[in-house]
């Protein structure tokens, strides 16, 4: 039989996916499972984002569009922009990918050579940890512990920083904690960037208006506009209008940079959905009332799952900033055994036992670079946050 390129063993698979995969195959089993695993809003997406597709195919819109983005599209994105932070963009300096992970992904390619060191801030989206290995690059973690909200410190910033490195990503909100960073905090971290000019950052503001308690949310080009030709913001319809499955993300940033990314889109799937970029830009033009409404309900279900958590004996939770997911901290838990007989000596035997045994799908702090903890989303409905809750409760009770 013929062989695999030796990439493949770096692109390994999530394991968010893996325990969701799972989660769905005892529930085929006819187990009542509750899955707190995927971060995925279970609003339905804007009406009239909707509409704007079904009109723009009914206008014929449906041939290849332009590699990099509709002019439609891109405009909506340079109003964005405008209007969330004061920032300016060319049509030029902004790149329509599949999905806000495409555009991550076509950038690696178009700067990472092998060894380059990527600085991925822990705990961090596993997808970055997965696509720096896939395009040769070299994974650099830098912890940010809870006694620091879960931020980068930008004293740890400097210290890890080396001839190597090739970029910088910062995520806020964050994914998995939820963290955000303040004006201030941002400015910290762009005076140790300003030091380093051989090295690009990535700001991914996929989750940038889902920030709660009057919570300030402001993105790194505009507050050190000194970086602005080293930095890429990403962003996308996703999350802020729960628009998942249409995969429109976007990218914005210095002209050559946005160029070679555009290139190495070319070589893979060439311009993205052209209905789906009608839809994108209706979203982003469009009425705003129900991303207020959203974030309203998130936050009353962060309060929920937060004051549950932090009534089971042995576990710890922060109330994040910001995005829809918790980030319990379960050290006191560990060393003891479950009423299935399992030893839990590491968060991944939490997760994995409370999956079998309580049928509750959560995912296991490592995989996200930081242990002891699990991750939770709350982008689901409240009874199923409720019984989630009350599952993981009655497992922790049953300990030996």
């Amino acid at each position: 039989m013929p062989g695999f390129a030796a990439r493949l063993e770096k692109a390994r698979v999530a394991p968010t996916i893996a325990l969701t995969v799972r989660a769905r195959e005892l529930r085929a089993a006819g187990k009542d499972v509750v899955t707190l695993t995927i971060g995925e809003p279970d609003f339905a997406s804007p009406p009239h984002a909707i509409e704007a597709a079904h009109a723009a195919a009914l206008r014929g819109e449906t041939k290849y569009p332009p590699q990099d983005g509709t002019t439609q599209l891109k405009q909506a994105v340079q109003r964005k922009f405008r209007r969330d932070y004061g920032l300016e963009y060319a049509a030029s300096e902004i790149v329509v990918g599949n999905g806000g992970k495409q555009v991550i992904f076509d950038a690696l390619l178009a700067t990472v050579e092998a060894g380059d060191e990527v600085l991925i801030p822990t705990p961090f989206w596993s997808a970055y940890e997965l696509m720096t290995h896939v395009v040769g690059g070299t994974p650099t973690f830098v912890s940010c512990p809870q006694n620091n909200g879960f931020r980068l410190r930008p004293e740890d910033l400097d210290a890890a920083i080396t001839p190597r490195t090739r970029w910088l990503f910062l995520n806020a909100p964050n994914n998995p904690t939820g963290a955000a960073y303040s004006p201030a905090d941002l400015a910290a971290i762009g005076a140790v960037m300003l030091k380093h000019p051989h090295v690009w950052i990535l700001s991914d503001d996929m989750y940038e208006h889902l920030v709660y308690g009057g919570f300030e949310y402001k993105t790194l080009a505009a507050v050190v506009p000194e970086l602005r030709d080293r930095v890429l913001t990403v962003s996308g319809v996703s999350k802020t209008y729960a628009m998942t499955g249409w995969r429109i993300g976007f990218g914005a940033g210095p002209k050559n940079l946005i160029a070679a990314m555009g290139n190495m889109q070319g070589q893979a799937t060439a311009g993205v959905s052209s209905v789906g970029q009608a839809a994108a830009a209706a979203a982003l033009d469009g009425p705003q009332d129900n991303v207020a409404e959203m974030r309203a309900i998130y936050q009353r279900r962060r309060d929920l799952v937060v004051d549950a958590l932090n009534e089971i004996p042995g576990i710890s939770c922060h109330r994040p900033e910001g995005a829809f997911y918790v980030f319990p901290n379960i050290a006191g838990c560990l060393g003891r055994t479950s009423a299935g007989g399992k030893l839990i000596a590491t968060d991944e035997d939490f997760a994995v036992a409370l999956l079998e045994e309580q049928y509750a799908a959560v995912v296991f702090g490592a995989a996200f670079g930081m242990s002891p903890y699990l991750r939770l989303s709350y982008a689901t409905d409240d009874d199923a946050l409720r019984e989630g809750c009350r599952r993981i409760a009655a497992f922790v009770a049953g300990f030996k």
